[in-house]
C-alpha cells in the first residue's frame, strides 16, 4: 500500500472555466445584439448585415471559440509526483527533479476578501537561474494543489 502511495502521481488539470465563461458572454453579447438590430417584418425576421458591430462581436466569439478550441486540445496540466515537478501539454513535457529544489516560497497574499486568485508558489532550482512561478488559480483543486506544496516546503526545510 506504501509503495502505491509513493509512486502516486497528483494531477491538476489547466482551469479552462475562464475561457468557457466568456466564450459565453460573448455569444450572449452578440445575440442579443442581433436580435435588437434585427428587424420584424410581417411575421419574419431579417438582420442587418451592413452593421460593423455585428462583425466586430462575431470576430470577437470566434477568436474566442478558437482559444477554447485550442486550450482543449493542448490539454495541459501540471503532474507532481514523488521525483519530479512535470508541466505537460499534448506536445511536450517540461519536468523538474525535486532533488534539485533549492527553494519554494507560497506568497500569503493579504485582503480583506483573500482573494486566491493572486496567490503565488516560486519555486528555485539549483541548475537553473531563473524561478519557476506557479499560479495555484491557473489549475483545478487549488487547495489540494497548495496544500501538496506546502508538504514539499516543509520536507525541503526539514533537511
Amino acid at each position: 500500500m506504501s509503495e502505491e502511495k509513493e509512486n502516486k502521481k497528483n494531477i491538476f488539470k489547466y482551469n479552462l472555466s475562464f475561457y468557457y465563461q466568456s466564450t459565453i458572454i460573448y455569444f450572449i453579447v452578440f445575440l442579443l445584439y442581433a436580435i435588437i438590430r434585427g428587424e420584424f417584418v410581417e411575421d419574419s425576421f431579417t438582420l442587418i448585415t451592413k452593421d460593423p458591430i455585428i462583425y466586430f462581436l462575431a470576430i470577437i466569439v470566434c477568436v474566442s471559440l478558437i482559444s477554447l478550441l485550442y486550450n482543449l486540445y493542448l490539454n495541459r496540466h501540471l503532474e507532481i509526483g514523488d521525483n519530479k515537478i512535470s508541466f505537460v501539454n499534448k506536445f511536450a513535457e517540461k519536468a523538474f527533479y525535486i532533488d534539485h529544489l533549492e527553494e519554494i516560497k507560497i506568497s500569503k497574499f493579504v485582503s480583506k476578501k483573500r482573494n486566491k486568485a493572486f496567490k503565488l508558489i516560486r519555486l528555485r532550482f539549483k541548475d537553473r537561474k531563473r524561478r519557476i512561478i506557479i499560479r495555484p488559480y491557473d489549475y483545478e483543486n487549488i487547495e489540494e494543489l497548495i496544500s501538496l506544496f506546502v508538504e514539499l516546503k516543509e520536507k525541503l526545510e526539514s533537511k
